[in-house]
């Protein structure tokens, strides 16, 4: 999947397929799992502290074809969607930071294609020239705004040619969203909701919540089959399953967490997650609902699981896919404080409607001890 960004002042960061740079990555094992964003990147424990925070991931709502989200810190963002029956061959994205002085990032995506060019984007009859360098300063703002009172939202390739559309239906209720999300309507900073309030009247963002993460390390203990067995049992497993390979992670402090995988679909494996220390394990605790639990679908298990799980970088992922395409799911990063599992990034798609860039909900900045 590749893109064309037009900024906008201050950036924002943030599916099978091949990702953006704040897109899910895809492991060895060819399952995908986010990776983290800037904000939720790890620093020294002293620097960040702990403010034990209880996650409040944000909700999406969708306006016509657009969807529509915003973190616990203001951050919002807006996707396009396909038109019903339409896999889309190019998808777009608005975002924005809170704040008065936050400038607007709009990201043009072709989910399907490896390739892409210098692009134009032209909203009714005015065309917006996109380069791979993108679209700094007014010019972007003057986009988002036209986009709120499009009748057709056309892109074409560098030699003209037509790409692909983007359905304006719901993209004004969607801007005027974050427009009221913000704190911005009424203000001469809204994109949709203006008017003559000054900038210095709206919100600064929230700060990132902090998070003290025990680092990931050391040798991962030994699980003899007797163990598994135990785990697997209070798990409530698939007992028709082969025995999957479970993953061990060493942890600083002398703990190993498990992955134990304990259930499979078409593009899903759930893992039971253990906490073993001197030869006993206990089911983990998450500080968030994890895998199908954020989706809505519970497993009925007494373990707290999570799909498509995998360790990169002192980070726990899971990745649940609402289908096999990767265009809807929910993805989640977690680390480790010593006592329980904690979420530090979430990113959402509720609707499955060919697009994969899918919104972030919650962040955290964490450090190691």
């Amino acid at each position: 999947m590749k893109r064309v960004m037009l900024f906008a002042g201050a950036l924002l960061a943030g599916c099978s397929q091949q990702p953006a740079a704040t897109s899910p990555a895809a492991t060895p094992g060819g399952v995908a799992t986010p990776s983290p964003s800037p904000a939720a990147s790890g620093t020294a424990a002293s620097e960040v502290g702990d403010d034990h925070a209880v996650p409040r991931p944000g909700e999406q709502k969708t306006f016509g074809d657009w969807t529509v989200a915003c973190d616990n810190v203001r951050s919002c963002a807006m996707a396009s969607l396909g038109t019903e029956g339409d896999f889309p061959k190019v998808t777009m994205q608005v975002s924005r930071r809170a704040g008065a002085a936050a400038g607007i990032e709009i990201a043009l995506m072709q989910p399907q294609d490896d390739k892409i060019a210098p692009a134009a984007l032209t909203i009714d009859a005015r065309r917006f020239a996109v380069a791979q360098d993108g679209l700094a300063g007014e010019p972007a703002l003057a986009l988002s705004r036209a986009l709120a009172d499009a009748q057709s939202v056309t892109v074409t390739d560098g030699n003209g040619a037509k790409i692909g559309s983007v359905s304006p239906k719901g993209a004004a209720a969607a801007l005027r969203y974050i427009d009221a999300q913000q704190g911005r309507a009424g203000t001469v900073t809204a994109i949709v909701a203006r008017g003559n309030q000054p900038a210095d009247t709206v919100p600064a963002a929230r700060a990132l919540p902090r998070v003290a993460a025990v680092a990931f390390g050391g040798t991962a203990a030994t699980l003899p089959p007797a163990l598994l067995a135990a785990m697997r049992k209070m798990a409530r497993c698939d007992q028709s399953l082969p025995d999957l390979t479970p993953r061990a992670q060493a942890l600083a402090d002398g703990a190993t967490l498990v992955l134990l995988p304990c259930s499979t679909g078409a593009y899903n494996e759930i893992d039971a997650l253990f906490v073993v220390r001197d030869g006993k394990a206990v089911p983990a605790d998450l500080d968030a609902p994890a895998g199908f639990d954020a989706t809505g679908a519970d497993s009925q298990t007494p373990v707290r699981s999570i799909v498509n799980g995998d360790v990169r970088d002192g980070v726990l992922t899971s990745y649940a896919k609402g289908r096999g395409l990767g265009d809807c799911g929910v993805m989640q990063g977690f680390v480790w404080d010593g006592t329980r599992l904690r979420l530090v990034e979430q990113r959402s798609m509720g609707e499955c409607r060919g697009n994969p860039d899918y919104l972030t909900v919650w962040r955290a900045a964490y450090g190691r001890q």
